[in-house]
C-alpha cells in the first residue's frame, strides 16, 4: 500500500467515525456497541462544554443562574439551532439510534437530582407559615386549573398539541399541572442569595412553593395512572404508589435510620454506606417506574425519608456534583433534542404560544399576588411573592418530558412549554428585584446582594 493510499484510508476512517459499523439491516447499517460508546463520549463532552459556556454567558451578561444557561444550551444543541444551521452535523452527532443511551443517562441525572431535592426539603417551613402559605398555594393551584379548564377545549382543537384521542379531563389536568408548577429549588436559590431565608416573604414563598409542587406532582401521577392504560394499569399505579409511599413514610423511615447513625459514628459517609444509599435510590426509582408512575417519584420520596444531619451533608458532598455537573446536562440536552421551535411556524401557533405564556404568568404571578394581599401582606411583599412563585425552572422540563414520553402531548406543545419554562425562569430574579428587592435594600430591610448561595440551589435550581 502506498503512502497516499494509506493516508487516504486513515482520512476515510476518521471521516466515518460517527457512522454505524454493524451489519446492514433494511438497507442501512446497524449500530454496534462501539458506535454507541463513540457517540456517547463525544456527545457528553460537547454537552458539558455547551452547558458551561452558555451558563457562564447567562451569568455574566444576563445575571441568570447556571440552570437557565443549561436550559438554553439544551435547545441550542437540538434541531432548533444547531440542527437549523448545521443539520448534517447535528444529525451525525445525535442520531436517533443513540438517543436511548442519552435518555437513560438523563433519567439517572434527573432522578438523582429529585432525590437530592427530597433530602433538602425542610419541614419547618411548612409549620411556621402554613396558614398564609396555604392561601397563596391554593390560589397558585386553583387558578391554573381553572384557566386550563377554559383553555383546553381550544387547545384540543389544534392538531399536534395533544395526542389524538386524549380526553378533555386528562388534557386539563396535565396542562393545569404544568401551569401550577413552581420551581422549588429556584425559590431556595433566590431566597438564599437575597438574604430572605428568615423573612416572612421567604418562608411564605418556600412553603407555598412546596405545596404547589406537591399538588402538581400528585395530579401528574393521577394522569399517568389513568392515561391510556385501562383500569388495571390505573389501579396498579395509584394503589402501588400509595402503598409504597405509606410504607416509606412510616416503616421505611425507621429502617433507614441506622444509615444516619453509621455516618454520625464515623464522622463521614463511607463508600459502603454511599453504595447502599445509591442502591436504595435505584431500587426506589425502579419501583415507581414498575408500577407505572415515574422513576423521579421514587427518588424524591426516598430523599424525604432519609436521615437528616451529617448524613445529608455527606451525601450532598458526594452525589451532588455528579448529578448537577455531569448527569443533569444530559437531561437538558435530551429536552433540547425534542424541542422543535421550527414547528411553531405560523401566526396561529405563535399566538397559542403567547397565550400559554400569558396564562402561565397570570395564573401564578397574578393569582399568588392577589392571595398574598388577602392574607395581609403589603403590596410590594405580595408582588415579590408573585414573582418568585412564577418561576418554573427544571421542574417544568421534567414534567413536560414525562408528558411527551408517555404520549400525552405532541412535540409542538412540548416546544411551547419549553419556551414558557425558560421565559418564566428568566423573569423570576429581575422581576423580583424590580418589584421588591431594590426598594427593600434602599429601606435597609435587606442587605446588598451577596451573589452566593448553596451550590445545589445555584447550579440546579
Amino acid at each position: 500500500m502506498t503512502d497516499s493510499s494509506l493516508i487516504g484510508s486513515v482520512i476515510e476512517t476518521l471521516g466515518g467515525v460517527l457512522s454505524p459499523h454493524g451489519l446492514a439491516v433494511e438497507a442501512a447499517k446497524s449500530y454496534t456497541p462501539g458506535d454507541f460508546s463513540v457517540h456517547f463520549f463525544l456527545q457528553l463532552a460537547i454537552i458539558l462544554i455547551a452547558c458551561r459556556v452558555v451558563g457562564w454567558l447567562g451569568r455574566k451578561l444576563l445575571g441568570q443562574p447556571q440552570v437557565v444557561g443549561e436550559m438554553i444550551a439544551g435547545v441550542v444543541l437540538g434541531p432548533s439551532l444547531l440542527g437549523l444551521f448545521f443539520p448534517d452535523f447535528q444529525l451525525a452527532l445525535f442520531p436517533k439510534e443513540t438517543r436511548n443511551v442519552l435518555y437513560a443517562g438523563a433519567q439517572l441525572g434527573v432522578g438523582l437530582y429529585m432525590f437530592i431535592v427530597g433530602l433538602t426539603l425542610r419541614l419547618d417551613h411548612f409549620q411556621s407559615k402554613a396558614k398564609n402559605a396555604a392561601v397563596v398555594s391554593a390560589a397558585g393551584i386553583v387558578v391554573p386549573f381553572v384557566l386550563a379548564f377554559l383553555a383546553s377545549p381550544w387547545l384540543l382543537k389544534v392538531d399536534g398539541l395533544f395526542t389524538p384521542g386524549i380526553s378533555q379531563i386528562d388534557a386539563t389536568l396535565f396542562f393545569g399541572a404544568c401551569v401550577a408548577l413552581t420551581a422549588f429549588p429556584m425559590l431556595a436559590r433566590i431566597i438564599n442569595e437575597r438574604g430572605l431565608a428568615n423573612s416572612s416573604l421567604g418562608t411564605l414563598s418556600l412553603t407555598a412553593g412546596a405545596f404547589d409542587d406537591a399538588a402538581s406532582w400528585c395530579v401528574l401521577a393521577l394522569v399517568l395512572a389513568t392515561f391510556g392504560g385501562g383500569p388495571g394499569v390505573a389501579v396498579l399505579a395509584i394503589g402501588g404508589a400509595l402503598i409504597y409511599g405509606f410504607f416509606m413514610l412510616t416503616i421505611g423511615r425507621r429502617l433507614l435510620e441506622p444509615l444516619g447513625r453509621m455516618v454520625e459514628a464515623e464522622g463521614e459517609m463511607s463508600q459502603t454506606v454511599f453504595g447502599i444509599t445509591l442502591a436504595l435510590f435505584c431500587l426506589s426509582a425502579f419501583i415507581m417506574d414498575a408500577v407505572g408512575i415515574h422513576a423521579i417519584f421514587g427518588g424524591f420520596l426516598l430523599g424525604t425519608c432519609m436521615p437528616r444531619g451529617l448524613f445529608v451533608a455527606e451525601l450532598q458532598r458526594k452525589a451532588e456534583p455528579l448529578a448537577v455537573v455531569l448527569l443533569l446536562p444530559m437531561f437538558f440536552t435530551y429536552s433540547g433534542l425534542n424541542t422543535r421551535l421550527d414547528m411553531v411556524n405560523s401566526p396561529a401557533l405563535l399566538l397559542i404560544a403567547l397565550v400559554i405564556l400569558a396564562i402561565s404568568i397570570i395564573a401564578k404571578f397574578g393569582a399568588c399576588w392577589a392571595a398574598a394581599r388577602m392574607t395581609g401582606e403589603d403590596n410590594h411583599t405580595a408582588l415579590g411573592i408573585g414573582a418568585l412563585m412564577n418561576s418554573r425552572g427544571l421542574m417544568e422540563l421534567i414534567i413536560i418530558n414525562i408528558g411527551l414520553q408517555k404520549g400525552i402531548i405532541g412535540p409542538t406543545l412540548f416546544s411551547m412549554l419549553v419556551l414558557m419554562a425558560i421565559v418564566t425562569t428568566m423573569m423570576a430574579g429581575p422581576l423580583f428585584e424590580q418589584v421588591y428587592g431594590r426598594r427593600a435594600r434602599a429601606a435597609g430591610e435587606l442587605g446588598a446582594l451577596s451573589g452566593k448561595a448553596p451550590a445545589f440551589a445555584t447550579e440546579a435550581a
